[in-house]
């Protein structure tokens, strides 16, 4: 144990030690001054004054703090709360360039201009107006009401009123039709471009349209005020139309390298590269850069890059750089708006404070995370935390701790980050359900996948098995040897509608049994056709008296009513009860080897693997009987090893004083096997295992038939969590720690994990036009990493486990991989009819030949819903072409992956009518690629007499 303690700190330490050395420290240079200005928005839009003292407050306390970085704050409305800022920022000495809003609003147009105008003529310290922002660039066309005279009172005498009125109808009457004609003729002249240039005509057209309204409106204002009036424009509206530079009294240029695609590296000389170019096109005008930043958070856009040291190091570069040239400038933005997430990813994070008016970064010294330790702190306590449980192991070797531990501090690491984000992020309330909504059901998917990394450490590094029974020397038969007493076994076999020839050959291999001492009871049940029963019952007279022949109509309860009639006509000396179903074939030393199991009075429950006989009838069932290999060579025999194995009826031996104590056969569960076996369980008996065969029964007929029983296996397994939940608390029964463990996580890595992949990956199919069309991108690092996490941990365990315990071929193994992921979606729907019903009609496993072959398509919504995916996948990609955000990349590729357990199903049912499914298939196509390579003969049909016809293969079922 020391040295698994050992282990465990030297993990821990570790995992600190990799978090100072991934600790990113960038050099930037140091900025001691006072900003020039800031973009500032006090409120959100249609902010409403109710409160004007309050209103006042709270932009008197955003004020105090940015005084101290900055001279000035530019304002991108006049109203709604904004005219609240220039009174209050006099009061600390900082000037106010304020702007007025404009867009397709004629009336709100007018109050913001209005309003404007008198900030300016009131408050000494405005120092310009800015008439509308991006206006152009949106394609926000002045409305032609906002290019006549302005009013000149807000409260106007009558005359003024009146003059007002007859300005405005002679505006209308004479200048608006002028103005119209001249926009005309502009879109009229598009048409004389070449059909090749038109298009690109016509925009600008349109845009020299809202230049010349624009240029009308500045001017409108420019005689009103005797301040410098301008219009807030991205760089190359001010290159493309120049008389709007000559209209305004300086150039307002915006100039934002992130949405042009520049890297961080780029961005400070692409801004210098524009105001230079600026400079040059009007020499002599006043070049303000308007707006320069970078956002702290987000998605990528191409090689832009958003994070909080791209922005810290780009701002104290600009800065840097704008100070050595005598540049003029406003840093947008001085507070993060959570509002903005109209503006994609990044909007609300282009603050140099966040929304709770804290410094994201220092303008002096190295630029780091200032939260970065505490961040490492949080993961290394949860791996530290999550490691413990290693502690009560038994005996657990150093690289089977080495690996647990260093899979806790991954989580650990994973748990930071969401903790991370969550702190340096702004939800709405639909962000903010999707992430809740995504983290509770990562929840499950990162407990399955730690479930599944400890069986790989148990089984890859791990001490061998200690309870598994294995097969003993070869003993003399079982009738030697007068002292020896051999407890009599009342072997129970239920039948239903079952193949007569199959079930003779059960019959038959019972008689072989190597032991003196049993009887077998044959019960079939709810079959009145003589054809199915009468030759069993002639059968079981011919095997002699220890076979017991039962006839049962109208039996209530399934395959459990049959089992409790078996049971009234069992000896009563019978002290074990030996199940196998009706396709069986037991070995002769079945009995001899395992009922010396119970010579421990401890021992209630001894289980033998299933096996098949018939994998070699197609590639299907070759593929099929892989899958099942892998549940009883690793699941089963590291569940025995804490006393929590699940009944799988066939080739069990049930203490009959467990099984009474237990209560018997219960019919209310369609898994009545693994019922009784968890009852015996909670009784506090003893269970055990063998991965030894002792017999081969018959795989389902066909795949719908092995869907069946799968949906079976789920719906009875999880009644069995809803009848026995509650003897799970503390102290409701005599389940070990370890058994409640087991099954929990047993029933989790089953039920859950498929449940949870089509609930998940149905959710990402709604999400996916929100992610396309909407400019919402998954936050990648805790929502899809971890289900790509996940799957790669699913992977490495079906493999590795595979390769340990199960003894089959590569080829097989890839199969069995496929069939498992194939009923994903049938056991989902298993778990959901679960949910809302309380029983299902028993489904009979079709074996032995007689069920015939469905002619629907066995995975028809599996199509469906894996189409689907894909096809959304490739929307994303597609939609994605310009931008290349990252995370969308990712997000396409989850939903790839997650429809694979879809596409398996389509595979299967695919391969299960086709030639290909056939062995003769593959074998004639060997033999013919050999012959036409020249590795053998061609050999020559020999000519003969004209035979008898030959019968038809194909069976016709009577």
């Amino acid at each position: 144990m020391r040295a698994v303690v050992a282990v465990l700190l030297l993990v821990t330490a570790a995992h600190a030690a990799l978090w100072g050395l991934f600790q990113e420290k960038q050099s930037a240079p140091d900025f001691r001054g006072t900003l020039p200005s800031l973009s500032y928005a006090p409120f959100e839009p249609g902010h409403t004054v109710a409160d004007v003292a309050a209103d006042t407050e709270k932009v008197r306390t955003d004020l105090r703090k940015l005084s101290t970085l900055t001279k000035a704050v530019r304002l991108y409305s006049s109203t709604e709360g904004n005219e609240l800022v220039p009174p209050v920022a006099a009061e600390f000495g900082m000037k106010v360039t304020v702007g007025a809003w404009i867009d397709k609003d004629a009336n709100r147009n007018s109050r913001e201009l209005f309003s404007a105008i008198n900030l300016a003529k009131r408050n000494s310290n405005v120092i310009g107006i800015v008439v509308g922002n991006e206006t152009v660039f949106r394609g926000e066309q002045v409305p032609i009401e906002n290019l006549g005279p302005l009013p000149k009172a807000d409260d106007p005498s009558p005359d003024e009123a009146e003059r007002y009125r007859e300005d405005f109808a002679r505006f209308l009457r004479d200048d608006a039709p002028r103005i119209q004609r001249e926009e005309d003729a502009r879109l009229h002249d598009v048409e004389a471009q070449p059909e090749d240039k038109r298009a690109e005509a016509k925009q600008w057209a349109i845009a020299e349209n809202n230049v010349h309204r624009l240029i009308r409106v500045i001017q409108a204002v420019k005689k009103s005020v005797n301040v410098p009036v301008t219009t807030g424009e991205i760089w190359n509206i001010w290159r493309d139309h120049p008389q709007l530079a000559n209209s305004s009294d300086f150039i307002a240029a915006h100039v934002l390298p992130y949405w042009e695609n520049f890297t961080d590296k780029q961005a400070v000389d692409q801004a210098v590269d524009r105001y230079n170019l600026l400079r040059d096109s009007f020499p002599g005008k006043r070049i303000l850069i308007a707006e320069f930043g970078w956002p702290s958070q987000g998605y990528n856009l191409r090689s832009a890059e958003p994070g909080p040291f791209q922005q810290a190091t780009v701002l104290r570069n600009f800065v840097a750089r704008a100070e050595a040239i005598g540049m003029d400038y406003n840093i947008v933005e001085a507070i993060d708006q959570p509002w903005k997430f109209n503006e994609g990813g990044v909007g609300p994070y282009w603050g140099i404070l966040n929304a709770d008016r804290e410094a994201k970064f220092s303008w002096t010294g190295p630029v780091t995370d200032l939260n970065y330790w505490k961040i490492a702190l949080v993961a290394v306590l949860v791996g530290l935390f999550m490691s413990l449980p290693i502690l009560r192991l038994d005996q657990p070797t150093v690289m089977q701790a080495l690996l647990l531990s260093a899979a806790a501090n991954g989580v650990g690491a994973w748990v930071a980050t969401v903790f991370s984000y969550w702190t340096t992020h702004y939800f709405v309330w639909g962000s903010a359900f999707a992430l809740s909504l995504g983290l509770v059901l990562l929840v499950p998917l990162v407990l399955i996948a730690m479930a599944r990394i400890e069986e790989i450490a148990a089984v890859a590094f791990g001490r061998g098995p200690r309870r598994l029974i294995g097969k003993s020397e070869p003993l003399a038969p079982a009738t030697v040897g007068e002292s020896v007493t051999f407890p009599k076994v009342s072997i129970h076999i239920p039948a239903y509608f079952e193949p007569v020839e199959m079930l003779k050959q059960t019959l038959d291999a019972v008689s072989r049994l190597d032991y003196p001492n049993f009887e077998c009871v044959c019960i079939i049940n709810n079959t009145p056709d003589p054809d199915f029963w009468r030759p069993i019952q002639d059968h079981c007279r011919l095997l002699g008296e220890r076979f017991k022949f039962i006839n049962a109509e109208k039996v209530q309860g399934f395959k459990a009513g049959a089992l409790r009639i078996a049971m009234e006509r069992t000896a009563v000396d019978a002290e074990i009860i030996g199940i196998i179903d009706a396709d069986y074939v037991v070995h002769p030393d079945w009995l001899k080897d395992l009922v010396p199991a119970f010579a421990d009075p401890r021992v209630g429950l001894v289980q033998a693997p299933q096996e098949h006989r018939d994998g070699d009838r197609s590639l299907m069932h070759y593929i099929m009987n892989g899958e099942y290999a892998g549940f009883f060579d690793i699941g089963m025999v590291q569940r025995n090893e804490f006393n929590a194995i699940i009944v799988h009826g066939t080739m069990c031996l049930i203490r009959r004083a467990a099984m009474d104590k237990a209560g018997g056969w219960s019919s209310d569960t369609i898994c009545e096997d693994t019922d009784l076996g968890l009852s015996i369980q909670q009784q506090g008996w003893l269970t055990h295992y063998t991965n030894v065969r002792y017999g081969e029964g018959l795989l389902p007929d066909t795949y719908e038939a092995f869907k069946k029983q799968r949906h079976r296996w789920a719906y009875g397994g999880f009644q069995i969590v809803k009848k026995h939940w509650r003897r799970f608390l503390p102290g409701a029964s005599r389940l070990t720690p370890d058994q409640r463990r087991e099954f929990s996580l047993g029933w989790l890595n089953w039920l859950g994990a498929e449940s949870l992949g089509v609930v998940v990956a149905i959710l990402n199919l709604i999400w996916v036009p929100i992610v396309a069309f909407a400019d919402i991108a998954i936050p990648d690092k805790i929502l899809t990493l971890p289900i790509i996490a996940s799957f790669i941990v699913s992977l490495v365990h079906f493999v590795a486990l595979y390769r340990l315990r199960v003894n089959i071929k590569a080829a097989q193994m890839l199969g069995a991989m496929i069939a498992a992921m194939s009923v994903q979606w049938t056991v989902s729907r298993a778990v959901a009819q679960g949910l809302i019903t309380e029983h299902l009609a028993f489904a009979r496993t079709s074996k032995g030949g007689l069920s015939r072959m469905s002619i629907e398509f066995q995975a028809f919504w599996e199509a469906v819903i894996g189409v689907l995916l894909l096809v959304g996948a490739i929307v994303l990609v597609v939609t994605n072409g310009y931008k290349q955000v990252r995370e969308i990349y990712i997000f396409a590729g989850v939903l790839v992956l997650q429809s694979l357990p879809f596409l398996a199903a389509v595979s299967i049912a695919i391969l299960e009518n086709s030639r290909i499914n056939e062995f003769s298939f593959w074998r004639n196509s060997a033999i013919r690629t050999a012959e036409l390579i020249g590795l053998r003969p061609v050999s020559l049909p020999s000519v003969a007499a004209p035979s008898q016809p030959v019968g038809s293969e194909i069976r016709h079922d009577g």
